[in-house]
């Protein structure tokens, strides 16, 4: 009768041997932006601003909803075309009231 093989795994890395590859640095390293912890004054319900960085929604102008208060200070904005979201207070800015033109 053949006897079978053993599975082929390496043996574990024991003291004194290095290990064969050495872990590279992450490619998501995250950068975190301390500021965001103060908020933004001048953000309250009601008002409107305009969506600051690379995010959804980026440069539209919404109106806040909701601010909630915890660690990061953010706001549900609902935007002009009537989807909603929350952002930092950080990553809104008040933006310029607009008078309609009427007839």
């Amino acid at each position: 009768m053949a006897r079978k093989r053993g599975a082929g795994y390496r043996p574990p890395a024991g003291k004194g041997r290095a290990p064969d590859r050495v872990s590279p640095v992450p490619t998501t390293v995250v950068s975190i932006d301390m500021t965001a912890i103060k908020g933004r004054a001048g953000v309250v319900v009601g008002s409107r601003v305009r969506i600051l960085g690379s995010g959804l929604y980026a440069g539209e102008v919404a109106l806040v909803e909701r601010l909630v208060s915890g660690v990061v200070p953010s706001a549900v904005v609902r935007t002009e075309a009537g989807r909603s979201r929350m952002a930092r207070t950080i990553d809104l800015e008040p933006a310029a009231e607009t008078v309609p033109d009427g007839p």
